[in-house]
């Protein structure tokens, strides 16, 4: 019997399922790879506006299903799945759906030069009203609460700046050179002990949380989610590397003040510097990032690629607006005296596919 693998790093179990396309994904899943049927994901329709996509649990974990597969897979399935034809066509049916739901909360962007790109970027960012998730967690969320929020953010700053890698090979020159840059940081140039994921991981075992990876994804809603799977649906088509990068800026951009609050949220709570360390660590290296991001990370690509503007606009918006549908789920909740993130239920029944 082959030794399992460390749950720190991955493949994480298959989660629960949240509805019937997520639950047929499931079963196929833990069956050798075969066609699943693409006229399951026709209940994925587009609506009339709104965050409805973005909110939709099936849909959102079945898109994560399947982006999964291109990162860490799934404890006990098979890897030929990551390229199975049959399930690459049921998930491009729910993208459809996601991009038009995201493009849609983004609105449309302005036309800007070139050489304005780093400018319009600054101005979508200090025009974002967003709710202030930062500064209740900084004064007034109790550890529980502090404790919810990290559970959230865990789906992504465990494989943290992976998503934003695949950006790597489809670019040349100056933005690839940014990139390079900004991405040595989030990997610690290369020392285990620095990489942010590490850094994270540190804080939930302050905090008393499970440091697997993927450990509490049947406890995160759609919304965080969604979070995680627009950079996945940017890195993962080559058509959309300019909103990768814009996306990319947008979180670098909104990044350093957050983090510090967050810092200084532990510290109110009592958490010592090892739990603080990785907010500590991106006040800084993130006032550096906005920098880098804004000006030679799009800005070398706007000059590269003209026609690629748009998208740089369009991922920038679309992460802070998925950002504030984020922030406004956990706040509503709270506000309410409730738990932001899903009751832990029983696993939903599975009904495999033909």
């Amino acid at each position: 019997m082959p030794e399992p693998a460390d749950r720190r790093y991955g493949p994480a179990p298959l989660p629960r399922a949240r509805g019937p396309v997520s639950a047929a994904l499931v079963a196929a899943l833990r069956r050798p790879p075969h066609d699943p049927p693409v006229g399951l994901a026709a209940r994925f329709a587009p609506d009339d506006g709104g965050p409805g996509p973005l909110i939709d649990e099936d849909l959102q974990l079945t898109l994560f299903l399947c982006y999964e597969l291109h990162y860490r897979g799934w404890a006990g399935v098979a890897e030929h799945w990551e390229w199975q034809p049959g399930l690459l066509a049921l998930r491009a049916r729910a993208e459809r759906v996601f991009e038009a739901a995201l493009r849609r909360l983004a609105g449309p962007s302005r036309a800007v030069p070139p050489a304005g790109v780093p400018r319009a970027l600054a101005e979508l960012v200090a025009a974002d009203d967003g709710p202030a998730l930062a500064v209740t967690v900084q004064h007034r969320a109790n550890l529980e609460q502090f404790r919810e929020f990290v559970v959230h953010r865990s789906v992504y700053h465990l494989r943290e700046a992976d998503p934003h890698s695949w950006g790597l090979p489809r670019l040349g020159g100056p933005a690839k050179a940014a990139l390079v840059e900004i991405q040595m940081d989030e990997y610690g140039n290369g020392r285990l002990d620095r990489m942010h994921a590490e850094l994270f991981r540190r804080t939930m075992d302050r905090l008393g949380l499970d440091t697997g990876y993927a450990a509490h994804l049947d406890r995160v809603p759609a919304v965080t989610l969604a979070a995680n799977n627009l950079i996945s649906l940017f890195g993962l088509h080559r058509r959309l590397r300019g909103a990768l990068l814009g996306h990319l800026a947008a979180f670098e951009m909104t990044s350093s003040l957050p983090n510090r609050r967050y810092g200084n949220g532990l510290r109110r709570l009592g958490l010592d510097e090892a739990a603080t360390r990785f907010y500590d660590e991106h006040v800084e290296a993130d006032a550096v990032h906005e920098q880098v991001a804004a000006h030679d990370l799009c800005g070398g690509l706007a000059r590269a690629e003209p026609a690629l503007v748009p998208d740089l606009i369009f991922g920038a918006a679309a992460a802070l607006a998925v950002d504030g549908l984020f922030a406004g789920h956990v706040l509503d909740a709270w506000a309410r005296g409730e738990s932001s993130l899903r009751p832990v239920t029983r696993p939903a029944p599975v009904t495999a596919l033909a």
